[in-house]
């Protein structure tokens, strides 16, 4: 377990998947954390990549060759190396290997950074091309945050502040957790939407091009929440296990495959592609008070 310490955050982190653990407040003593209770959902916020969200019959094509890779990539599953350390700051290190280049043929170098400034969480995916033809990725966060946040209040009484008016609809998943091809109304002109268990029956709530580039997780009956920022995230996912006492927040860049996706790799939506040589970085972060 590695551990982050400023003035205002007490954050712990694990090596395997470079996962969350516990996010503290030092002068509320609060956890903002979903526990990872395995009977309901054994995860806290794992790190999405190669890929977001399932494919279709959990199988791509690429050049020719057709490769099997789970829900969310590899990424939440592998041990990662510890790069850099400071008292506020770390930097995890996946690169690739045998294992993963039998499901993703390609070289990558994936860091992950995590850093304390002030109240506030700051993660850095950084994805470095060290192969010599095109990297095609996804990446994203699904970070679980505890709700009921306060002993005392119940999960009802928080509600999702978006910071900007939102007229979305969400992208409905099928039985086979593909993304249907037109979202069903949810948000009409409102900046808040109330927590419910009931919300998160059929999935998550997958949402494409929001106007909002932040989300807050409010009571009106405590002053304590959080907000997640996540410019230059296409994509975002709110989730809970059926009648869980959490609720994720995931900025996204990619997207499950729809119902109608061919599989090859190069055409998936939403899909990252980064020239030899190159890089990618995206930042979001999480505010507590």
């Amino acid at each position: 377990m590695i551990t982050l310490s400023n003035d205002q955050l007490t954050v712990s982190l694990a090596t395997a998947g470079a996962e969350l653990q516990h996010i503290i407040r030092k002068d509320n003593g609060l956890e903002y954390l979903w526990s990872g209770d395995p009977a309901v959902w054994g995860k806290k916020s794992p790190v999405l990549f190669p890929i977001v969200g399932g494919l279709k019959n959990n199988t791509y094509t690429y050049n020719g060759n057709s490769y099997t890779l789970g829900r969310h990539g590899f990424a939440r599953e592998s041990e990662f190396e510890v790069l850099t350390q400071s008292t506020e700051e770390v930097t995890f290190r996946l690169t690739d290997n045998e294992a993963t280049r039998a499901v993703y043929p390609f070289r990558f170098d994936f860091r992950v950074r995590y850093s304390l400034v002030g109240d506030t969480l700051k993660v850095t995916y950084h994805v470095h091309n060290t192969d010599s033809k095109e990297l095609l990725f996804s990446v994203g966060g699904h970070p679980a945050f505890k709700v009921p946040l306060v002993d005392g209040t119940d999960y009802e009484d928080y509600f999702l502040t978006f910071n900007k008016t939102e007229t979305a609809g969400r992208y409905p998943l099928s039985p086979g957790g593909q993304i249907e091809l037109q979202p069903v109304p949810l948000l009409d002109h409102t900046q808040q939407l109330p927590l419910k268990k009931s919300l998160f029956l059929e999935d998550a709530l997958v949402f494409k091009s929001l106007a909002s580039d932040a989300i807050s997780i409010n009571s009106g009956k405590t002053p304590h929440g959080l907000t997640v920022t996540f410019s230059g995230f296409p994509f975002m996912g709110i989730w809970a296990a059926k009648n869980a006492d959490f609720v994720c927040i995931e900025p996204w860049c990619g997207i499950a495959d729809n119902v109608a996706a061919t599989g090859e790799l190069a055409e998936k939506e939403g899909i990252n592609q980064l020239a030899p040589g190159a890089s990618f970085e995206r930042t979001w972060t999480a505010t507590f008070f």
